[in-house]
């Protein structure tokens, strides 16, 4: 027979240190990117990304006004294909 002792403290902190963890990771998920979150999520300068595939029209992008944007899920997407392809 099997006997498991747990800390129940212990656990409890482990437990609510996970969760904050996770609701930060959930935050962090934006829905739209504008070009400075662009270079930071590809870790490349605005000039890297215009010469590699900003101006491929499978890139998702919306200008409004002056400025743009990108729906994140789909420049992730597009991104992740893309890398797989160099």
């Amino acid at each position: 027979m099997l006997n498991v002792q747990i800390n129940e403290i212990e656990f409890k902190k482990i437990y609510l240190e996970k969760i904050k963890e996770r609701l930060k990771e959930i935050d962090a998920e934006l829905v739209f990117w504008d070009s400075r979150e662009l270079e930071r999520r590809t870790c490349m300068s605005w000039n890297t990304i215009q010469k590699e595939f900003f101006f491929n029209s499978d890139f998702p992008k919306r200008k409004i006004g002056g400025k743009w944007y990108f729906p994140a899920k789909e420049a992730k997407e597009f991104l992740l294909l893309w890398i797989e392809t160099r």
